[in-house]
């Protein structure tokens, strides 16, 4: 949870590098959150089929969208990729793949263009 809290306090900060680790947990306790919060808004009849999601989910995701952007470009810094890779997303299927190959390798050891190593640190 302490990984989720770091993304969060690091809000809209697209510099520097996130490790495997931050970025991953960060992931982890975001999708827990959001199923969650669907399963709340399926309860208290706040979900809306024809949108797909309900109050809480959308309130939260319009909160989670800056700080999970940010965490997703500095994951891309610590492998030593600007962060103008994510429009490859764009991309249907190999856009995917290749970010998914940038964000489940290991940091650029030592320091590189975006930052010290924050594995180092």
């Amino acid at each position: 949870m302490s990984w989720y809290l770091a993304v969060i306090k690091k809000y809209a900060v697209f510099s520097g590098r996130a490790r495997r680790k931050e970025y991953w947990y960060f992931i982890l306790f975001n999708t827990l959150i959001s199923i969650v919060l669907g399963i709340i808004d399926g309860v208290a009849g706040t979900f809306n089929a024809e949108v797909g999601i309900g109050l809480l989910g959308g309130i939260y995701g319009l909160f989670a969208f800056i700080p999970s952007l940010a965490v997703f470009v500095r994951r891309l810094h610590d492998t030593d990729h600007t962060g103008w890779w994510i429009l490859i997303g764009f991309v249907p299927l190999i856009g995917a793949v290749v970010l998914l190959l940038f964000l489940v390798r290991d940091s650029t050891p030592g320091s590189n263009r975006f930052g010290p190593n924050p594995k180092e640190g």
